[in-house]
């Protein structure tokens, strides 16, 4: 009798430790999810921090059996990361080319906040010197101040065109905001002004016979008042960046559906509204 109990009681014995709670291990995923950068050990560190004591080998295995790599390569940031995590912080800086009917060639000098897609138009000019690179940023750095973005800003992105002179980053530093080069033919490492110049030239300057210089400067500025307060963008939730999204109604809600039409710059964009 004393050996089938004995037997039984080692039957019903589950070997090795115990399964670590499910909390714990939610948690442990939580943690990962949230800090790409941290490695198991790092993980351990923190939970050892909230009171909860588990072995680092065993944050390995719930990673592991997750199929999230415990370590070494998530303890680089990759660049899209760092760009998602500082989208607040980032001003993306860039010159697009236009060509105007006397062919004369304007460069167009535009950034945008990548958090709030806001865009400005810095300014237009057939002569891109660096005097006139110069002033635009500085006058720049004054629109942000009155706007009071300047705060908020820490880095600005650009290419490594020539016609940037070297000063541009000094005027920058004074105001706490740091240059970041991109790569030789890495366009994609500007991405968001990138997108932003094809969507002008699809919107404006494809759709637009340009006459001269100051034509150019008023067309620009009615496409920089449409973009900010009325295109939609799908980054937004559908609204635009100085604009935030109505609250929708049911279609039983609306009784009476009117709409009016506002062209801008001879209807090459629309704008709609409900009738007065």
């Amino acid at each position: 009798m004393i050996k089938r109990r004995h037997a039984g009681m080692s039957v019903n014995r589950r070997p090795g430790r115990p399964r670590t709670v499910a909390s714990i291990r939610r948690l442990v995923l939580r943690l990962a999810t949230e800090n790409p950068s941290w490695g198991y050990r790092r993980i351990d560190g923190e939970l050892a921090l909230l009171g909860v004591a588990i072995a680092a080998s065993t944050v390995w295995e719930i990673l592991k059996t997750a199929g999230i790599d415990p370590a070494p390569r998530r303890t680089t940031v990759t660049w899209s990361d760092f760009l998602r995590s500082q989208a607040e912080a980032i001003l993306a800086l860039d010159f697009i080319e236009a060509v105007t009917l006397i062919g004369q060639r304007q460069y167009v000098l535009a950034a945008i906040r990548h958090a709030s897609r806001r865009v400005w138009i810095v300014g237009a000019t057939a002569h891109p010197t660096h005097a006139w690179v110069t002033q635009a940023i500085r006058n720049l750095l004054m629109d942000l101040e009155d706007t009071g973005y300047v705060a908020r800003i820490r880095f600005l992105v650009r290419d490594r065109d020539g016609k940037y002179p070297a000063v541009i980053d000094e005027i920058l530093g004074t105001a706490g905001i740091a240059t970041i080069l991109t790569g030789v033919r890495v366009p994609r490492m500007n991405s968001i002004v990138e997108r932003w110049v094809k969507t002008l030239r699809a919107e404006l300057l494809d759709r637009t016979l340009i006459w001269n210089h100051t034509h150019l400067r008023h067309a620009l500025r009615e496409y920089e008042r449409y973009y900010n307060e009325h295109r939609t963008h799908r980054s937004l939730a559908a609204a635009a960046p100085l604009r935030a999204r109505p609250q929708s109604l049911e279609p039983a809600q609306i009784e009476r559906l009117t709409v009016d039409r506002q062209d801008r710059l001879g209807e090459v964009v629309h704008e709609y509204h409900y009738a007065a």
